[in-house]
């Protein structure tokens, strides 16, 4: 099965110029959501993992099954003032201006194996400040799992030395 089919570009979302990569046919369809989310857990499933980072928000939808599959604990990295306990930040650059993610302090244990999950690995800044929450709190990052990568954008500079999936490439 071509997971592709069931990407959908919408053009100049969320604004002009812009193609944005819709994921909403495939969480739609059962086959094709078990088969991505089979070829995700395939590339971690001889790994260790004791927790799940899903990054806001289209990054919760497999991160959840991700942990659920591999018996891991699953952590939500949101934006700013979304988390009520005590959290840290990390700021990554956008097309026009800045943003940052957060998580809480205590998400994460001295020397835990964390599988960091998003829907699409694009300029890598997310991904990037995901990464770098992990480490403040002394995680292990074993793997960056994507749903997808724009590869024309280079992402994986940003999080290079990091062990890198994605199930779909563009």
């Amino acid at each position: 099965m071509s997971l592709k089919k069931y990407i959908r570009d919408i053009q100049d979302f969320p604004k002009e110029g812009i193609v944005f990569k819709d994921i909403t046919p495939l969480l739609i369809d059962p086959k094709a959501r078990k088969e991505c989310l089979e070829l995700l857990v395939s590339s971690v499933k001889d790994k260790k993992i004791d927790k799940v980072i899903g990054a806001e928000s289209r990054g919760f939808f497999f991160g959840m099954l991700l942990a659920e599959e591999l018996n891991a604990g699953f952590v939500p990295v949101r934006k700013p003032n979304k988390l009520p306990f005590e959290t840290i930040s990390a700021s990554y650059d956008l097309e026009y201006g800045t943003d940052s993610l957060e998580i809480h302090t205590d998400a994460i244990q001295k020397g835990d194996r964390v599988l960091i999950h998003d829907d699409v690995l694009a300029t890598g800044g997310t991904a990037k400040a995901v990464c770098e929450l992990v480490e403040k709190l002394g995680g292990v990052i074993v793997q960056c799992n994507f749903l997808m990568e724009l590869t024309f954008l280079n992402g994986r500079e940003k999080i290079a030395g990091n062990e890198i999936f994605a199930a779909i490439n563009y």
